[in-house]
Parts: structure tokens; sequence; C-alpha cells
């Protein structure tokens, strides 16, 4: 029989091609869909999967489709899901490969996840509340900007008008231009066609043409008479007060270092924010209203808490995760061991911190460790490796740690830390640390990879120099002992950011949070603003003097994503000179004409809050 090789643009080929252009709607499946209509068009995917050999398979996941379908339109009975349950049980224990297999335990997890979904289906015959499509960028963003209007306003040249629509939500639009993790881009409709659109590249074009502090704010309300203490002024104290000053109320700030901007300032390294930037949003944010700063001052020891209460008729906590951490072995508080967090904030400081011709090791993935780590090759240091237990640890964005690589960070990974080893010569440091390598088990219920040590022996890794990547924490001890709840070192807070049982003090941001990104911690200072004014007794709306320019049709024409490109990595690891090179004219226009403006076409409510499909 002859043999031939496999023909080039052969089918397979093709339906690669059409499978890569489908996998792009699922990464961009809409906020605010249905579950149950999720998982049933996962089940409809796996049902035309099946090879047809056994019957589990073959026809148990067309009769659980058939289920879910009932559930959807209503006609289920109060026994249907029980039913379902045990079909899917039935084929994911005796289905012939993993199609059926896998299919079965998708529907099996709905069943536990989104129990909710179906006995509102079943009993209600409708989903959980007025589920509907949300635009996704906007639903994505914390803060809920108004995305497409400001990519418009961009896109029309109108730069001021992109800030205050910015400011509307979010009164740090340099600094997030800057640093913003972009969750908005995660689910951008235009991914459907090519891919995202750069969201935050179009919000550093708007403030790379005109400064925050040149755009005017909003009028602010006449005055109420009534007073807010704010402790913290980072992100979420500051967007805090912007807003409750806008409101007419006076804010006075605490805050214990020499200047503003909390982790923005302290935690980021200057190459990819200059302070000089954010001060132009803090500037902005002084100017727009009465409000009051008292630096220098640290609660506890200058003020107290019960000082704040009797002080001001409402009191916002909004201090940021400032202690790193340290591992609790023994010789972690060597000279040369330091938290990532804390080695940020000596640099930002301008303490000497001398690594040239040092060998630094970092434990730990996150974006404090891959600022740490690119601080360090700043600073001269010989050699920077960073170490993880698992690929999972790598939480940095995928552009951070690009960026490290191409500096000359070295990368290992499945090594779990055993010891530090101490300096025989000065036994108040460390000379190296001790590594066991690792292999990859199953999956936990949350989705992370297990590991577990190897049979390869340990390896030990020559250290000049430490810096642990492991998390920071909040200093809430002063708060603690003021009756104020905490509970592992957060301050305890609900979703208005009210404390219960504290009557009018309300705290956000990293110290409820834990250690989390500046566009939440901005997030938290709205919500809590709005709130603190009702429970003041007022009701009063911020005027976005903005508006978006009319939606026009887009052609949906596959067009290329304008990146922010970055200075040479030989050139950008010598020094903290901000490393991103700002778009042109032409790249912004153009990026911002593939915003498919969501906030007038495609999402569409569901019609009395039923599933549509």
């Amino acid at each position: 029989m002859e043999r031939k090789l496999a023909k080039r643009g052969n089918m397979n080929d093709r339906m690669d091609i059409a499978l890569n252009k489908f996998r792009s709607r699922m990464t961009s499946y809409p906020p605010g869909m249905c579950p149950l209509v999720l998982y049933r068009s996962i089940l409809q995917m796996s049902m035309n999967q099946s090879c047809g050999k056994c019957v589990p398979c073959r026809d148990g996941l067309v009769e659980a489709e058939r289920m879910l379908r009932d559930i959807l339109n209503g006609d289920a009975t109060e026994d249907t899901p029980e039913k379902l349950k045990a079909l899917c049980t039935m084929i994911s224990e005796s289905a012939d490969c993993a199609v059926g297999v896998v299919a079965a335990n998708t529907v099996l997890h709905s069943l536990t996840e989104f129990a909710d979904e179906y006995e509102s289906h079943i009993k209600q015959k409708r989903c959980v509340g007025d589920t509907q499509q949300t635009v996704p960028c906007m639903t994505l963003c914390p803060a809920h900007v108004d995305v497409p209007g400001y990519v418009a306003l961009v896109k029309n040249g109108d730069y001021a008008g992109a800030i205050n629509m910015i400011r509307d939500r979010n009164p740090f639009p340099t600094a997030c231009a800057m640093v913003c993790e972009h969750p908005c881009e995660k689910k951008c409709r235009r991914s459907i066609i090519d891919h995202p659109i750069n969201i935050r590249g179009l919000k550093k074009y708007a403030v790379d043409q005109i400064t925050a502090d040149q755009v005017k704010t909003p009028p602010a309300n006449v005055a109420t008479g009534k007073t807010v203490g704010v402790v913290g002024g980072g992100p979420s104290g500051l967007t805090a007060a912007y807003f409750l000053a806008l409101m007419g109320h006076k804010v006075v700030v605490y805050d214990e270092h020499e200047k503003l901007g909390g982790m923005l300032r302290y935690g980021i390294p200057e190459y990819r924010l200059p302070k000089a930037r954010l001060d132009e949003d803090i500037r902005a944010i002084l100017s727009a209203g009465d409000i009051e700063v008292k630096m220098n001052t640290k609660i506890g020891r200058d003020i107290t808490v019960e000082e704040l209460r009797e002080k001001y008729d409402a009191v916002y906590l909004g201090l940021g995760a400032q202690l790193g951490n340290r591992m609790p072995v023994e010789n972690a508080n060597a000279k040369n061991v330091i938290p990532a967090a804390d080695f940020l904030q000596a640099v930002a400081r301008g303490e000497e911190i001398d690594l040239k011709g040092k060998h630094v090791a970092l434990i730990g993935g996150g974006n404090v460790a891959m600022d740490a780590a690119r601080t360090a090759v700043r600073l001269g240091a010989e050699t920077v490796r960073v170490f993880t237990r698992k690929r999972d640890d790598y939480t940095a964005l995928a552009s951070e740690i690009d960026s490290a690589e191409q500096e000359g960070v070295r990368f290992r990974t499945l090594v779990s830390f055993l010891n530090l080893e101490q300096d025989k010569e000065d036994p108040e440091r460390i000379s190296a640390l001790w590594l066991q390598p690792e292999i990859v088990g199953e999956y936990d219920e949350f989705g992370f990879v297990k590991t577990e040590h190897s049979s390869a022996f340990p390896y030990r890794v020559k250290c000049d120099y430490l810096i642990m990547g492991v998390g920071q924490r909040c200093d809430v001890a002063d708060f603690d002992a003021a009756g104020i709840p905490t509970e592992r070192g957060r301050i305890l807070a609900d979703e208005t950011c009210r404390i219960k049982d504290v009557d009018g003090v309300f705290s956000g941001g990293d110290c409820v949070t834990g250690p989390s990104t500046a566009i939440n911690a901005i997030a938290a200072g709205q919500v809590a603003a709005h709130n603190i004014d009702e429970y003041l007794g007022y009701h009063h709306k911020i005027v976005c003097e903005a508006q978006a320019p009319g939606a026009k049709p887009n052609r949906c024409v596959p067009t290329g994503r304008a990146e922010i490109e970055e200075r040479d990595p030989f050139e950008r690891r010598q020094d903290f000179r901000h490393v991103e090179i700002p778009m042109t004219p032409e790249e912004a226009v153009r990026e911002a004409g593939r915003c498919l403006r969501c906030d007038h076409f495609g999402c569409g409510s569901m019609e009395g809050g039923r599933c549509a499909w």
C-alpha cells in the first residue's frame, strides 16, 4: 500500500484555523450571561466531540443536554436536578474516554457551584436576579469606569474630556495608565475578531497629551458642614477624599509618610510609575475641594482611633498592606534577608542598597516580586534568580515576567524552599539557600496543581542577598486595640465598606481584602465615599461634564493591536527611567477605532429575566 505524507492545508489544518478563531469566543464570553446557558454550550460541544462508540457518552450526553434545555425553558420538575446528577454520575463512571467523563463532571460541578440558579430556573422559571449581558470592560473594571466613552474621546482627540470621564469614577487616571492590571481587557468583545483593545495604552496616551493636573476637576458641591477623617494617603484613602470633597464635605487625610501616594509611591518602582507623574494625579485630587493633609502622623502614636471618632462625623480607614511578610524559618531575620515590600520601600525612600556584583535570590512570583527582581537588576546585581514552587505561583502579569526575563532575571520553578544556610564568617548573615526539586501531581479543588518532593537531591544556591516576595500584611494592631474588629491582620468590613457594630467607621482597600491592586483600592474608596455620604444624610451625585461621542457601527475588519513598546532591555536595566515608549498619534487613533462600542451595540438585556439564546 502506497504511503503518503499529510498534505499541507488538509482538513485538519483548516479546522485548526477555525478552532483558533472559535477559542476567542470562549475567552470573551460576556459577563452577565446565565451560567446554565454556558454549561449547556459546553455540553453541546462535548456531544459533537463524541466518537459514538460507547453508550454513556453517545446517548447519555444527549439526554443530559435535553434535561438542561428543559430547565432553561422552565419545563423541568423539582426532581430534574437529582435525575441529572444521577445520569452524569453514571456517565462519569462508565464512559470509555475523557470526552464523556469530563463533560459529565462539568455538569456535576455546575449542580454544586450554581445550585441557586438551578433552583431559581425550576421554581421561578428565571435566572437569579435580573441576569443580563453587560458591557464587559465597564463591568470588569472594579471602579466601573466608562471605558467605551473615554476611548471614543481619545479617538476624537478630546484628551481633557477623556481624563474627566475616567475621573468620574477613578481620580488616578495617570497612575492607572502606568500600572493598572487592566482587567477591563480580559473579556473585551474585540477578541471575537482579533485581540482586545489596548485600553490601558489609550488611557496612557490621553494623560501623555495633557497632564491630569491641567484638567479642571468638577465643581464641588456647597459645603455641608460635615467632616470626615481619612486614614491613609494611598489610592483608597485619596479616592475617598476626592469624592467626599466634591460632595461638599471637609476631609482631613492622615498619613504616616512624608508624601502622599501610599504604595503607589513607596511600593511601585520609578521605572514603572515616575513619581512626578503620580504627583499630577495627587495635585488634581487635592484641588477638588476642602481637603486637608496631615503627614508624618501615625494612628496609635500621634492620634488614636477614639480621638478620630470624636473629632469627625465619619472615619474612613484606607490603609495599605505595607508590611512585608517573612517566612517562618530559621535565619529569616538575617541582615541580608528582606521582604520584597520592605525592599521596594527602602529603594523608594532613597536608602543606599549596594547590590553591585552580588548574587540575589528571590522567592515568589507576584507583581511585587517582579518589581523587586527588576529593581535588583537596576541596582547592579550580578545575578537575580526567582524561585517558585509551582507555575501557579507566577501571579504577576505575563508582561512583567517577560520584561524581567528580557532584563536578565532567571527563573526556576518546581522547587520548594528547605532552609537558609548561615554564613560561617558572619552569623548575622546567610550565605546560601537550599532548595528541593518538586514534581507536579493532581489539581486541588481550586484548580491549582499540587506538588510533591522529587527523588532528585536538594541543591545549594549561593546567595548574597535574599528577597522574600511572599506577601504583605497591614499594620492593624492599634485598630484592633481600639475595638475595630480584625481577623488575621485584616479589618472586617462588608461590601459597602461598613464595619459591623462600629458606628460611623468605614474601611476598604488592602487592609480589608489583603494585598491587591491599585484599581481595587480605588474602587473601595469610591464605594466608601458614596456610602459615607449616605450615612451623613445626603445623596450627592458627581456630575461628569464630559460627554461620549455618538457611536458608529464598526466594520469588524481584523486589525492588529497597538502595543505599548518598552525601551531596549539592555538600556533600561541600567537606570530607573520610565521604561514605556509612548504611542504615536496614528497608533492611538487606529487603536481607539477598533472599539466596538459595546455600550451601544450588542449588549441588550434578556427580556423578563429569561434566558435568550
